[in-house]
């Protein structure tokens, strides 16, 4: 089965709107795990719109699945990362200001800068994912830099699938999935994954070991609750 983790920034986006600490992201985290859910994964971002690095150190000691921290590798994320040893880290090249993540490392640029920092989180058995676009050459420097697994952006594919061009959008992802496979490297996926779209790519993409889903799972629940959504994904991750 594929493993469900499920992006709490969103929650914290609506927790910062109004101040306070409504609602509770520890509260919920602890509930999406309650639900099913096979771990929790936080992005934050130097500017803290959403989630906060103290939420991190909150979250830390309560995630009882396995807690993924995404984010840019600049100091003070490496020194985050390092403080509170999550089961994974997963390394995306945002821009300061982005307003999402919207493109994959390019593993040949980067190799001995990714190479450096992924051997610094290995040596505390941290596992690392370096977040890439579904380009044979991007697997192949990926598998250069000693990480674990890779994270397959796919933006590209949700909004093939969303014209209907469902077999064409997979493909790049199901041939770089198989190469992955080959040079050694674990595969998941994330970004405007969702209820709808789901399926078809955990059934066309072999090897498809976790998705991090955030944005369309806190839409889908505001109609469905967190409990029901969380199973529904579940469902289609078998």
């Amino acid at each position: 089965m594929t493993k469900l983790s499920v992006n709490i920034n969103k929650i914290a986006t609506l927790r910062n709107a109004r101040g306070g600490n409504v609602p509770n992201v520890v509260e919920a985290a602890n509930n999406i795990e309650r639900f099913g859910a096979q771990g929790i994964t936080v992005h934050p971002r130097p500017d803290e719109r959403h989630i906060r690095y103290q939420d991190v150190r909150d979250l830390a000691p309560i995630v009882s699945t396995e807690f993924n921290i995404e984010g840019n590798p600049v100091d003070d994320f490496i020194s985050l990362v390092l403080e509170n040893k999550p089961t994974q880290v997963t390394l995306v090249p945002d821009d300061e200001n982005v307003l999402t993540s919207n493109a994959g490392w390019d593993t040949l640029k980067h190799r001995d800068y990714l190479r450096e920092i992924i051997s610094e989180f290995k040596k505390h058995n941290i596992r690392t994912s370096i977040f890439v676009d579904p380009i044979k050459e991007m697997i192949e420097g990926a598998a250069q830099t000693g990480t674990d697994r890779i994270e397959l952006y796919t933006e590209d594919y949700a909004t093939g699938f969303a014209k209907g061009n469902k077999e064409k959008a997979v493909k790049p992802y199901a041939d770089c999935a198989k190469l992955a496979q080959e040079l050694g490297l674990g595969i998941n996926a994330g970004h405007d994954l969702s209820l709808q779209n789901i399926r078809f790519f955990k059934e066309s993409v072999p090897g498809l070991q976790e998705v991090s889903i955030g944005h369309a799972l806190i839409a889908e629940a505001l109609y469905e609750g967190l409990a029901t959504v969380i199973q529904e994904y579940l469902s289609l991750l078998k």
